[in-house]
């Protein structure tokens, strides 16, 4: 059984910070990109950073030098470091894994991110 299951969210200040992490279970985590997504109320699901499974990483325009995407092979975990956050980083952050083989992909129940003063 495949599991995708992120932590880390909560409420912050503008300009704060947050690290999330989705651990994964059931999958060779070696050999999937993993991802992280945000939904906004009243919005479509859009990407923020994803990481290849050799490491090489992409994000979001709105995100460049404010989030860092990182993953630890050894843990099956991948991180979202979240700096310099703002009013519209608020949303629902789901992690997806995608396969290099295949390209089946999971995604996580979604932890909820708040920026609010």
């Amino acid at each position: 059984q495949v599991q995708l299951v992120e932590s880390g969210g909560g409420l912050v200040q503008p300009g704060g910070s947050l690290r999330l992490s989705c651990a994964a279970s059931g999958i060779i985590f070696s050999i999937n990109a993993m991802g992280w997504y945000r939904q906004a109320p009243g919005k479509q699901r859009e990407l923020v950073a994803v990481i290849t499974h050799v490491g090489s990483t992409n994000y979001a325009d709105s995100v460049k030098g404010r989030f860092t995407i990182s993953r630890d092979n050894a843990k099956n975990t991948v991180y979202l470091q979240m700096n310099s956050l703002k009013l519209e980083d608020t949303a629902v952050y789901y992690c997806n894994s995608r396969a290099v083989v295949g390209g089946r992909q999971y995604w996580g129940q979604g932890t909820q991110v708040t920026v609010s003063s």
